[in-house]
């Protein structure tokens, strides 16, 4: 059974949400611990549901051996602040956007995907879906180093 229940978030769920979830999943897969986790991402707005991850996104992450061509997208959900431990954004307004459907008792699960990498310098995972390929690169290294401090915090907390 998982023991750590993690949604990942940020606009549509086609770019950066997408993009954190496989390379979370890759993580632990790689490690060998997945059975500890239940990974997913959403949406703050339907506009892409059921849509596959941007290909750009997709073709990154092809790149380090990551396939999330089989994810859709979907919108963040009420019941998805009892189901999972932590909904992390990509950014501050999907944090606020979050803070703002949270219940209170809820709040304490909402964080942003780059506090767990501070040593990026850097708050946000920029959007990169009006930009060139070269957007996503510069996302993938910013999920890479946050996704690595999460599993480790998350790591700490199982010793």
């Amino acid at each position: 059974m998982a023991t750590h229940r993690i949604l990942f978030l940020c606009l549509g769920n086609i770019c950066r949400s997408p993009m954190a979830e496989g390379v979370f999943r890759h993580l632990v897969e790689s490690k060998g611990i997945a059975e500890s986790f239940h990974v997913d991402s959403a949406g703050m707005g339907a506009w892409h549901t059921g849509d596959p991850p941007d290909e750009r996104g997709q073709q990154t992450l092809r790149k380090r051996g990551i396939d999330i061509s089989g994810q859709r997208a979907r919108q963040v959900q009420a019941a998805d602040f009892e189901d999972f431990d932590l909904l992390v954004g990509m950014d501050r307004s999907n944090r606020e956007t979050l803070l703002g459907l949270a219940p209170e008792h809820h709040v304490h699960k909402v964080r942003l995907l780059l506090e767990f990498a501070p040593d990026t310098g850097v708050e946000e995972v920029p959007d990169p879906y009006y930009g060139g390929a070269s957007g996503f690169d510069k996302v993938y290294d910013l999920i890479n180093a946050g996704t690595k401090g999460l599993l480790a915090t998350c790591e700490a907390l199982d010793r």
